[in-house]
């Protein structure tokens, strides 16, 4: 069984055609039950994620309405009546799934944690991979219709996995010389960041290991010109310290890992380890980490 929470809200069982689920309320309800399946979800923290505006006067039963959507969503194919995975015990509900169920924000969460370390220890091949796996699992946005604590938070974490999938795509295709590919994930975490420094720094080493440092030196002047303008900051020293040794270096490297092995102190140091990243969901009062 594979869930898909971002994008369209899916469930996929092996043999059989994709099943959504249509309904705005059951949807984040069922994301919610899934991504704290662990410990369950408590029926007063489910109603507020439904209703983020204020509960409606009939909520308790508008609620068990909501749950019974997911009930007939998540029953497998050819399920004996009566037989549920989702359950009721002590005022929280309950989401029981196959041991071989996938999640693809959790396999995503696994996979930038993994490629991370990949990076670090030079095994770049490993982590373009890694990285590349996470970004096609969170092509589609976490709940775009819905609002809330709980969605918000959830939904800031996703964005922040997908940076860091970008950046360590980009990086690794850079030291293995695939400056195509280097540049187009360095480009796609510019769009979708515009003031995140490491997403130009990517930009940056990308088009070094391609050769054109004088576009580099011009990405570097762009950043510097958009957090003036729009934040009335300087570059970090990161940032201004990989800008010096572009300057410091006479002529174009032809060899994408040397420049950046050459730079590696630098662009290491926006990849933090797995355990250091927030939980993959967010719980109650708790926004995500911010960009």
């Amino acid at each position: 069984m594979l869930i898909r929470l971002a994008g369209l809200v899916t469930i996929e069982h092996p043999g059989c055609a994709p099943q959504h689920l249509s309904s705005a309320q059951a949807q984040v309800a069922f994301a919610r039950l899934v991504l704290e399946r662990a410990a369950g979800t408590s029926r007063d923290h489910l109603a507020d994620t439904v209703w983020p505006d204020g509960l409606p006067d009939t909520w308790a039963s508008a609620l068990r309405s909501v749950v019974s959507r997911v009930r007939a969503f998540v029953a497998a194919p050819g399920q004996a009546p009566g037989v549920t995975p989702l359950i009721a015990q002590g005022g929280r509900y309950m989401l029981r799934l196959p041991e071989d169920a996938a999640v693809d924000l959790e396999a995503a969460e696994s996979a930038v944690g993994e490629a991370g370390e990949a990076l670090g220890a030079g095994a770049f091949a490993v982590a373009q991979q890694l990285a590349s796996g996470a970004i096609a699992n969170l092509r589609g946005s976490f709940l775009p219709d819905h609002e809330g604590e709980w969605v918000n938070g959830v939904r800031e974490h996703v964005d922040e996995l997908r940076m860091s999938a970008l950046e360590t795509a980009s990086l690794s295709a850079s030291a293995l010389g695939e400056e195509h590919h280097a540049l187009r994930f360095a480009d796609e975490a510019v769009r979708r960041a515009p003031f995140r420094e490491s997403a130009y720094r990517c930009r940056m080493a990308a088009l070094a290991a391609a050769g054109n440092r004088a576009e580099a030196l011009r990405c570097y002047q762009q950043l510097r010109r958009v957090l003036a303008e729009e934040l009335g900051i300087d570059p970090a020293p990161e940032t201004q310290e990989l800008y010096l040794g572009l300057l410091r270096t006479p002529a174009p490297v032809p060899e994408a890992p040397v420049v950046v092995r050459a730079v590696d102190p630098v662009l290491m140091g926006i990849f933090e380890p797995l355990a250091t990243r927030p939980a993959p969901v967010p719980g109650p009062g708790r926004v995500g980490r911010a960009a």
